[in-house]
């Protein structure tokens, strides 16, 4: 689920407005875009990029580690399963409002494949100075500096907030992991936290979360034992309960998923959680590197 310079890039709707603009800034910033999806244009080209009928045609002519999913919900479905059938590794899944039974019909398929699905309801992955997948802006060097820190973010906007003020800081990111916001999802917070702890480049750790379900309780668990500082917000603080707020996902129930119990549970487990975004790089500075 992180993004590492010449792994192989295949866009499902390359050739759509999205598409296409952020075909072309994955480019910009060295991402390698081998092929594209369109059934309606395939044997063309666009951007350079040649243009199959499907993942399992691209597959027969080119290996593809990677793909996005800029396809509208309706069809999200079978582009995802499209993905999995050609053997991709990492499946980033941007669409949001997925009806729930595709959801469901998709993860039966991926469950005994090779894949991984980052989303649905993504940001994407993003690794400075190497490359980014999906539609955070990686191409931006005000926002993202080649560094250290790691940063995991159920939230596409917060994620990026959090990295403008972290290269403000003179504090730039190792990777960027947006897990996405919707209530069923293929990578968890916990998912990415271990992905983090096992890369080599990354030293500390922002953990970026909202109200609602379990994630960060359970990512919590598996921090307890880490040694890489993390630093956390929490968005939600002030929101009412038992009421939905922004992503699917963040709605609090049955006195489970709420602010101060994700915080108690972060706390607990020897991480470092702010009242503010803006305290976040303050703290991460503040935190000692293990050797």
């Amino acid at each position: 689920m992180i993004y590492r310079r010449g792994q192989k890039v295949l866009v499902q709707g390359i050739t759509g407005k999205q598409g296409t603009f952020w075909t072309e800034k994955m480019m910009e910033m060295g991402t390698d875009v081998v092929a594209g999806v369109n059934p309606k244009r395939a044997g063309e080209t666009t951007l350079g990029v040649p243009i199959f009928a499907s993942a399992v045609e691209a597959a027969k002519h080119t290996h593809c580690d990677v793909s996005v999913i800029f396809i509208p919900p309706s069809m999200a479905k079978d582009a995802m399963i499209d993905a999995i059938d050609a053997g991709v590794g990492t499946i980033v899944a941007l669409t949001e409002h997925i009806p729930g039974h595709d959801v469901l019909e998709i993860f039966a398929r991926q469950k005994n494949s090779g894949s991984r699905i980052v989303g649905p309801n993504t940001a994407g992955i993003v690794t400075p100075g190497e490359g980014f997948v999906g539609i955070m802006p990686g191409h931006n060097p005000n926002i993202f500096q080649p560094g250290s820190v790691g940063v995991i973010s159920r939230s596409g906007s917060l994620g990026t907030l959090m990295c403008l003020n972290l290269t403000r800081a003179g504090l730039g990111q190792s990777a960027f992991i947006g897990i996405g916001g919707d209530p069923i999802i293929g990578t968890t917070t916990r998912d990415a936290l271990e992905a983090l702890d096992r890369d080599e480049r990354t030293t500390r750790i922002v953990l970026v979360g909202e109200i609602g379900g379990a994630m960060e309780e359970d990512a919590a668990e598996y921090a307890r034992g880490m040694k890489k500082p993390i630093v956390s917000f929490i968005a939600g603080r002030s929101s009412p309960p038992d009421k939905k707020m922004g992503h699917a996902g963040a709605i609090v129930t049955g006195g489970r998923g709420g602010y101060a119990t994700k915080r108690a549970a972060l706390e607990k487990a020897g991480v470092r959680v702010a009242d503010t975004p803006a305290q976040v790089a303050e703290y991460l500075a503040d935190a000692a590197v293990p050797a």
